[in-house]
């Protein structure tokens, strides 16, 4: 009789603790979807998890010279089809062989610009970014014809192109992308350009140099749960 009864509260005790582990997975599911209406979240105004951070690396290489530099980036996602931000821009430059054999060019430039991207499908972006960029340049001499100077300089840059992505979802703005720019406005201090002089006329000649970019965009403030996904 006892062993009857040991096995039946054994049996109760089971019951209840399989119950309460129901129960416990149903309340857990509620909170996954944090919300029981069927129709999608709509959050009117400035929503932060459309902020994205991140940037890329910029090179460039030419006959005589090189192109390096890195641009990190605060942006929002407009909509499923439109970014925009700003970027905080870092480009160093050197080339040789500029007015005389052998003579050298250095150049930091920094500064400020704005971007904005159009995604007619997830994986393929056209880009406009606008720069305002200050220049540090060092020359140095390679014989008598020319002196060793340093001097500075800013220049306004409108850079066009395109690029890919590894895929731009509804609802989501991390990915990686490579990007193909040009300086449209071919400013002669602009860091996207190559200046070269006839050594005959002494004119100025400037050449586009077209320029690379590889970098990542990741999402902030993601909801863990895909709140604001579509499907939901």
């Amino acid at each position: 009789m006892k062993k009857i009864f040991c096995i039946t509260g054994m049996a109760m005790a089971l019951m209840l603790v399989l119950n309460i582990t129901a129960l416990a997975q149903d309340e857990e599911v509620k909170v996954r979807n944090a919300n029981e209406d069927p129709d999608p979240v709509e959050v009117k105004g400035f929503k932060k998890e459309n902020l994205f951070t991140g940037g890329g690396v910029t090179a460039s290489f030419y006959s005589g010279g090189s192109l390096l530099g890195a641009s990190p980036v605060l942006g929002y996602k407009l909509n499923d089809y439109f970014d925009a931000g700003v970027v905080v821009n870092y480009v160093y430059t050197g080339s040789r062989d500029v007015y005389n054999y052998n003579d050298k060019l250095r150049q930091h430039v920094y500064g400020p610009g704005v971007f904005a991207r159009a995604y007619p499908i997830p994986f393929l972006f056209a880009q406009a970014q606008l720069e305002h960029n200050f220049t540090n340049v060092n020359y140095t001499a390679s014989g008598s014809a020319r002196i060793s100077e340093k001097y500075s300089a800013s220049a306004t840059s409108l850079l066009l192109g395109g690029g890919l992505s590894t895929g731009r979802a509804k609802g989501g703005t991390t990915f990686f992308y490579l990007t193909i720019l040009a300086d449209v406005l071919k400013n002669r201090n602009s860091p996207y350009v190559d200046l070269s002089v006839d050594p005959n006329t002494g004119a100025e000649k400037v050449r586009i140099v077209p320029v690379l970019r590889a970098g990542v965009n990741v999402g902030l403030f993601q909801k863990r749960y895909n709140r604001y996904d579509p499907e939901y």
